[in-house]
């Protein structure tokens, strides 16, 4: 390292050249890679055309709130306690404080620091007094202000910029899809609670149905009229029905405190109320695929990061050329207090540092290289994120559609099971047919409306991902 003495006009020139090479010398940000490698974003998604097209998008947005198209308002309740209470979103939160102290902190490394400090010394001569025989000493006190700045002559820090700033953002887009991630589980453990609801109701009638049907069997045994097999077969599909009923009441419990969680509070203090109703799916409008990758900020995050790990290319390459970096400094030096802040006792200095690593076995290539490795794999990993958003929207377009058409047959195939179920239990009793009729037409009865509640809950669920998936950004 040299230090070279500067007049003040040699100084004023080196800050005004400094200042023109720090504006000529940083790099332009690059772009963001192509979204699909080797291919263009599609133009339609594949499972669109037989989706029922909505109105205009400008008209009837999806908002921000997707959940309230479901037309639910305990969902809606719920939705709000989530953003105070889940303590994933808390946590999201500082993650962006940090981020953003991170960004300020590079800001502030391209400005001058100035330091300021009081010492003082005492030191003794080695050579003794002829006189006394002892050694001199002496006091020095120094009361000096010291400022210097790294002139960015290659965009090392204006790089390290970017590069906090990409992150900040990155943080930011992280948050906003941990978001929506916690509102979509929200919506359908929801969903899934209500159906729960709806299948122990379920099963409650059939338990009482079955009672019902054992006692008839117990008569007509007792009359004669029937075998002991048919009061078994009665008592066998009134426990399994018990059973289930149990099954069903755990199950509710399990998703009740996963709501509890998600709300960011304990499952003791949740008490959510029976609701046996299922809401009805909303429609979706179309979108186009180059849209969703413009609005959905796990895409954002990951492009986010692109940007900063080509910034941190920046940052290693830089560190091949020389830093240079111009101080100042002025105080008072005297070997008593009082007299310390005198004029004959001020000193100042003034001074350019140029600084250049002549060997480093290497290391300035490798951390080039790893930049260089990093950005690929930012890359590659923003393209997959791309690639699996394209899935669940084309996933969820399918299902949606796919088990809205399911639903409707299984309403049916139910409506002719207890149309079946009445028309049997008519015969049985009037002994036209044996009791296993009976235990037939009924299991048929409970699985066709158990699967029609199954089936609209997987409904529900899709039409939830996809509003989640598409981000519920749509501009009002």
């Amino acid at each position: 390292m040299a230090r070279l003495p500067l007049t003040p006009s040699a100084w004023t020139l080196s800050l005004l050249a400094a200042a023109g090479l720090t504006g000529c010398a940083t790099p332009a940000v690059q772009a963001p890679p192509a979204p699909l490698a080797g291919s263009s974003v599609p133009a339609q998604f594949k499972e669109a055309g037989h989706w029922q097209r909505a109105a205009a998008l400008d008209t009837q947005p999806v908002p921000e709130a997707w959940w309230t198209l479901f037309r639910d308002p305990a969902l809606d309740a719920l939705q709000d306690r989530l953003l105070a209470g889940n303590q994933t979103l808390q946590a999201g939160l500082a993650q962006v404080a940090g981020a953003r102290a991170l960004l300020d902190a590079s800001r502030n490394a391209g400005l001058p620091t100035l330091s300021a400090g009081l010492t003082a010394n005492r030191s003794a001569n080695p050579a003794a007094d002829s006189a006394s025989g002892r050694r001199q000493a002496s006091t020095s006190l120094t009361l000096a202000a010291d400022a210097s700045w790294e002139i960015d002559l290659w965009g090392r820090l204006g790089q390290g910029v970017n590069n906090a700033q990409a992150s900040y953002q990155a943080s930011r887009d992280d948050l906003a899809s941990a978001r929506l991630s916690a509102q979509a589980t929200l919506a359908e453990t929801w969903f899934a609670l209500r159906t729960a609801d709806a299948q122990g109701a379920l099963l409650a009638r059939s338990v009482l149905a079955y009672q019902r049907s054992a006692e008839l069997t117990e008569v007509r045994y007792e009359g004669g009229v029937a075998g002991r097999s048919d009061v078994l077969q009665a008592q066998t599909q009134l426990r399994t029905a018990q059973a289930q009923v149990i099954e069903a009441g755990a199950q509710r419990a399990l998703l009740a405190h996963a709501i509890a969680v998600l709300l960011g509070v304990a499952p003791s203090a949740l008490d959510l109320a029976v609701d046996a109703s299922l809401p009805q799916a909303p429609a979706v409008p179309e979108l186009l695929p180059s849209t969703l990758i413009e609005r959905r900020p796990d895409i954002a995050a990951a492009e986010r990061r692109v940007a900063a790990a080509q910034a941190q290319i920046g940052i290693a390459d830089a560190a091949y050329f020389p830093s240079l970096t111009l101080s100042a400094g002025s105080g008072y030096r005297n070997d008593s207090l009082s007299r310390l802040a005198s004029a004959p006792n001020l000193f100042w200095s003034l001074g350019t540092a140029l600084a250049q690593t002549v060997l480093d076995s290497g290391q300035r290539r490798l951390a080039s290289a790893q930049a260089r490795a990093s950005a690929e794999q930012s890359t590659a990993l923003y393209r997959q994120t791309v690639l699996v958003a394209l899935q669940e929207v084309e996933d969820n377009l399918v299902l949606a559609q796919q088990l809205g058409l399911e639903a409707g047959l299984q309403q049916q195939a139910l409506q002719s099971a207890q149309r079946n179920l009445e028309i049997t239990l008519d015969q049985y009793r009037a002994g036209t047919v044996s009791y296993l009729n009976v235990v037939i037409a009924q299991t048929a009865a409970l699985s066709s409306e158990s699967s029609w509640l199954a089936t609209r809950n997987r409904q529900l669920a899709a039409v939830n991902q996809l509003l989640k998936n598409i981000g519920g950004r749509w501009p009002a």
